[in-house]
């Protein structure tokens, strides 16, 4: 499970948390221009925007969790089991295959609004990537500094969503989980007033009493809430530090433990990694379970005319500053 969210201050900022048991060994990967996406059904694309984000390389192919292009424009895809329902190829329309939605969008949009074009014609295809990658249950979304959108394809076709508070989860759909923010609009940040009831004294005994309801558990139900409140309510300064604290700040709310969530056999669903992509700039930030350091990669510092992969493994050990 996971988390993906935007943020604005100066600039403007998109990440997401990786909620899995396990790693495939992601990589912060960039994409220059001149990579060529030879994608199944459509059109191959030998020049394109070049990108940033993790991907999971396989034979030289960056199958993308999250990315940022050169323009801004950012897309990240989060776990949809049970709902997620791709298409056999369709006439007249783009075939794209789930595995290459981030590319294919992220190649040719410099926008949301250019990406909304390039959604109206889009069938995702029911592919694998390999018999050892079977396809993925996923639903995105997709950002830039102005607006946010949900992408979803289920039994009833390819769904897309104008996404107000810049959030996403997993399970349930999405209009699903934004009509779930009403049982919570009594929430605020301020003290609450005693509407309990007439003549009865009560009082404020703690900070916070505002909040009293926000879920706390860590299912997706629950972290979209808890992410919306958090990141709707946030205050930050404008520098690029203060604003980098405070989106992991937000994105720590609804981290992933190791032990809260069992999957079975010892495993423990944690959160593996969270981003933070500074969209303006084109600098990837993010750190790991074991490894609070936030680490940073500009794409801007890499050869984006290249035709070839760039990639630098993720951090995982532990940073620790000793002092004496």
């Amino acid at each position: 499970m996971c988390t993906a969210i935007t943020y604005q201050t100066k600039d403007h900022y998109f990440g997401r948390t990786l909620d899995y048991e396990y790693s495939y060994q992601e990589q912060v990967t960039i994409t220059p221009r001149n990579y060529p996406f030879h994608f199944r059904r459509v059109g191959d694309m030998e020049q394109h925007y070049a990108m940033i984000g993790i991907a999971f390389i396989v034979g030289d192919y960056p199958l993308y969790y999250d990315a940022t292009n050169e323009k801004g424009l950012s897309m990240a895809g989060l776990n949809f089991p049970e709902n997620a329902d791709y298409k056999a190829e369709a006439m007249g329309k783009d075939n794209v295959a789930q595995f290459e939605l981030i590319p294919w969008i992220l190649g040719q949009c410099a926008n949301v609004a250019e990406a909304k074009v390039k959604l109206a014609r889009l069938n995702l295809l029911d592919m694998n990537f390999s018999k050892e990658l079977p396809v993925s249950p996923l639903h995105w979304m997709i950002a830039d500094k102005h607006s946010s959108i949900t992408v979803e394809c289920v039994k009833g076709g390819l769904q897309v969503y104008d996404n107000p508070v810049g959030v996403l989860t997993n399970n349930p759909p999405f209009e699903i989980q934004l009509f779930h923010l009403n049982n919570y609009k009594a929430l605020s940040t301020e003290a609450p007033p005693n509407l309990f009831a007439k003549g009865l004294e009560l009082s404020t005994y703690s900070r916070g009493m505002g909040a009293m309801g926000l879920p706390g558990d860590l299912s997706s139900a629950s972290r979209f809430v808890r992410a919306a409140f958090t990141k709707l309510n946030s205050v930050s300064g404008t520098s690029e530090s203060e604003s980098l604290s405070q989106f992991f700040h937000i994105l720590g709310a609804v981290a992933q433990q190791r032990g809260c969530v069992h999957m079975g056999n010892g495993q423990y669903e944690i959160t593996i990694y969270t981003s933070c992509c500074n969209t303006d700039k084109g600098i990837y930030y993010y750190t790991t379970y074991e490894n609070h350091q936030i680490t940073g990669v500009d794409m801007h510092k890499e050869n984006l005319d290249g035709s070839e992969l760039v990639a630098y493994p993720l951090v995982y050990g532990q940073q620790v500053r000793m002092e004496n």
